[in-house]
């Protein structure tokens, strides 16, 4: 699977990197503060946004039972609920928020976890989907999102070269045309030495499909490089504040590290290029300014040219200094001047001669 298509947008090695700004819970909230990111994710030149689409009774069960504490992390001291009462999206913001992208002609679309989700993004007109991390594992899920035939992105962070394929194997099966992989590390924040990048050109290897990075680093370097290493699309959260106190604030990216996202992985990709070993357009008008040989002294019409007689400098006009030993010993067909350049005219006999 060379490429994919999202809203129109080809996604894929030979298309600049594809950047999803992720609203995650950084709305705060607020409508108002979700709106003004989506903004900002405009502005910084990102091509689409994501929201995630559950509700806390959608996503896990209301009990302080261990099994649904947080007992370390950012969220230390919350139960699974509250986390996700506290981070949801509520739905009847999504028409909105949608409605707005689409006003300001950026791509939106969402992370379901459940098939009611689903059914709210079709009905929205979502033109694809990201499936979270922490749900490569359901399957179902997955195939329910298949059988809407939109494109569908999935992170695979804790998932190991089985799970994975499993995802992937689940998602075609139920007749998903259109698949992206992102190799993901779930850990907010995670090291960068946690992210292994040389996994990307293996994950595209072993699996034939779009990949990309779903990037919770702290700054931008990590997905910059992935980009080198074959990465296709970047997934990063977003934030107007980085320390505006939201679930998810603390490890996002604000909007001009954004823009320099945008902006940086495109040169990166720009800068991969291709093979090539011939010389540049940017080299063209410097290549009188290699080295060449010339003569350093007046010279007369059948003298041998001698060791003194020439040296190798700058410009470039005259012989390559290879030819410095095949020249010497060489006759001259006609008078030469000190600080011209050594042409074979000028040798009687040629240097194969």
């Amino acid at each position: 699977m060379k490429s994919i298509e999202i809203n129109g947008r080809e996604i894929g090695p030979e298309q600049p990197p594809y950047i999803i700004a992720e609203l995650s819970a950084n709305h705060n909230g607020n409508i108002e503060t979700a709106l003004r990111i989506i903004e900002e994710a405009k502005n910084s030149g990102a091509d689409a946004i994501k929201l995630q689409t559950y509700r806390p009774d959608t996503i896990t069960l209301d009990s302080d039972l261990p099994d649904f504490q947080i007992t370390e992390g950012l969220w230390k001291g919350r139960t699974l609920y509250e986390l996700y009462e506290w981070a949801h999206t509520p739905w009847e913001w999504h028409q909105s928020l949608f409605e707005h992208a689409r006003k300001l002609g950026i791509t939106i679309f969402s992370s379901p976890f459940d098939t009611t989700a689903v059914d709210l993004l079709e009905e929205l007109g979502a033109p694809a989907y990201k499936i979270a991390s922490f749900e490569a594992i359901d399957l179902p899920l997955i195939e329910y999102v298949a059988r809407t035939g939109k494109p569908m992105i999935i992170s695979t962070g804790m998932a190991d070269a089985e799970e994975i394929q499993e995802a992937i194997d689940a998602a075609k099966g139920a007749g998903c045309r259109e698949l992206a992989i992102l190799q993901c590390v779930s850990g907010y924040p995670a090291p960068a030495e946690d992210y292994n990048l040389r996994t990307i050109p293996d994950m595209i290897d072993r699996f034939g499909l779009v990949t990309g990075l779903s990037d919770h680093t702290l700054d931008n370097t990590t997905a910059i490089t992935s980009v080198a290493l074959g990465a296709s699309l970047i997934e990063k959260h977003f934030t107007l504040d980085r320390n505006g106190g939201g679930p998810d604030d603390s490890f996002s990216l604000e909007p001009k590290e954004l823009a320099a996202l945008c902006n940086d992985s495109k040169t990166a990709w720009q800068a991969l290029g291709n093979v090539d070993y011939g010389r540049k357009s940017s080299e063209q008008g410097n290549v009188k300014f290699r080295r060449s040989l010339y003569f350093v002294k007046d010279l007369k019409a059948g003298e041998v040219i001698t060791e003194d007689a020439v040296r190798s400098v700058r410009p470039g006009y005259g012989l390559a200094p290879k030819y410095l030993h095949s020249i010497l010993g060489k006759k001259l067909s006609n008078d030469v001047l000190k600080n011209t350049a050594v042409v074979m005219s000028s040798l009687s006999d040629g240097i194969n001669g």
